[in-house]
């Protein structure tokens, strides 16, 4: 039975135990950076970005914990206070085992144009200070999973480019030689690439697979099917958000989707378009908990909806734009499938609860995540049978309980 805990209310969150897996969405409103951290220790920042809220007026929703800093300097500061103690370290810096970027988008990597018209001497070497750059003056890591790496050909020649990649290979080189930074391609299909490695004899039925990239989508019968098969018949540019990076996370009898801004119309074999969420959603499992695709802007179709029947829905929210109406509607759809849900994105703006006070979706919407905001926390522990969601305090760093809820694993 799902429980609501009420208890630890107004308490400083303890932070994470040996043969716990978590997952952080980090509240800044102006970027997506979600930490793991693996049973056995092993952390993993899946993005780090930032974006110029100032430019979105009245769009924009509360940056917090205050714009006193960027947000590659929150969220260091962020993942410094919940990582496990006695964590390796590396040049003086807290060590981050993995570092991924789901796709070359500001708001996921961090972009320079808007921060600073030329590199700085401060911070790291040849890199402006944003996104992971930023963070990376707190932080080491240790490997790098890219989409593209090393020759960005997939899936043609120059489907990657811009300013993102061009200051994501600063970063990469400029890492290397700080901290010996390994860079690897992101293997579609794979369960081994993303593995715990501080003590992995000591976890049992962890598992990552790998199951979207770049356009292609893992099925079930084990092939690769690549949905920009007829666009790319033709020139022209590729969505970046289709060549999202994606993972379905298993511990025990919970799991976890998440591929980042997963979200496209491309053109079918008849020549009619289709929605790449459509395909994949033929290809995914029920889960626990899933990562709205896109923020939830106009993303998530009733089939991929249907097909993940989550019980829990998440998003990093930087914008009035995300999880919108017609999106919460389709994930609080009972006709969609059955059975209680509650909706947990970073931030659920005051302007849009007004506007949305008469909508059924608000019962489903967390009341933590109302007005300000919060960080949002996913505990799993050790066998997966139940896990935990933390709504914490965002407008200061108290780590301070604002809510927290307990739920059974379905254990599909």
């Amino acid at each position: 039975m799902d429980e609501h805990i009420i208890g630890e209310v107004g308490e400083i969150w303890k932070g994470w135990q040996e043969g716990e897996y978590q997952i952080h969405f980090i509240c800044t409103g102006v970027a997506e950076a979600i930490l793991h951290i693996f049973p056995d220790g092993t952390t993993m920042l899946l993005d780090c970005g930032d974006h110029p809220a100032v430019t979105r007026l009245d769009l924009a929703v509360p940056v917090v914990p205050n714009p006193g800093r960027l947000a590659g300097d929150w969220i260091a500061r962020y993942v410094k206070r919940v990582l496990p103690e006695g964590y390796q370290t590396k040049n003086d810096l807290p060590l981050i085992d993995y570092m991924m970027l789901s796709h070359f988008h500001s708001d996921h990597c961090g972009i320079p144009v808007w921060v600073c018209t030329n590199r700085e001497r401060k911070g790291l070497p040849g890199c402006h200070r944003s996104g992971f750059a930023l963070a990376a003056e707190q932080l080491a890591f240790g490997k790098a999973i890219d989409r593209g790496w090393p020759y960005y050909d997939d899936p043609r020649p120059g489907a990657i480019s811009g300013e993102e990649l061009d200051h994501m290979m600063r970063i990469y080189k400029a890492l290397h030689r700080r901290d010996g930074l390994e860079v690897e391609k992101f293997r579609l299909g794979a369960k081994d690439q993303i593995v715990p490695l501080h003590a992995p004899e000591s976890v049992k039925d962890f598992e990552i697979t790998n199951i979207t990239a770049n356009g292609k989508i893992l099925c079930k019968d084990g092939s690769i099917k690549n949905l920009y098969e007829e666009r790319l018949k033709t020139p022209g540019g590729i969505n970046e958000n289709g060549m999202s990076l994606g993972m379905i996370i298993r511990y025990g009898k919970f799991s976890f989707y998440t591929a980042g801004d997963f979200s496209d119309h491309v053109p079918g074999e008849d020549g009619q378009p289709f929605e790449i969420e459509d395909a994949l959603a033929a290809e995914l499992p029920k889960v626990d908990a899933a990562k709205i695709n896109h923020h939830g802007h106009n993303s998530m179709p009733a089939k991929i909806v249907s097909a993940l029947s989550a019980r829990i829905w998440l998003a990093c929210v930087w914008d009035q734009l995300h999880t919108l109406d017609h999106v919460l509607d389709r994930l609080s759809d009972r006709n969609l499938y059955p059975g209680p849900r509650t909706h947990f994105p970073t931030v659920f703006p005051k302007e849009r609860c007004e506007s949305a006070a008469d909508k059924p979706f608000m019962q489903d919407i967390a009341p933590e995540v109302k007005g300000m905001g919060a960080h949002v926390v996913i505990t799993v522990p050790k066998g997966g049978e139940t896990y935990r969601v933390t709504c914490l305090k965002a407008t200061d760093e108290s780590m301070e309980i604002l809510g927290e809820y307990k739920f059974d694993s379905r254990g599909e």
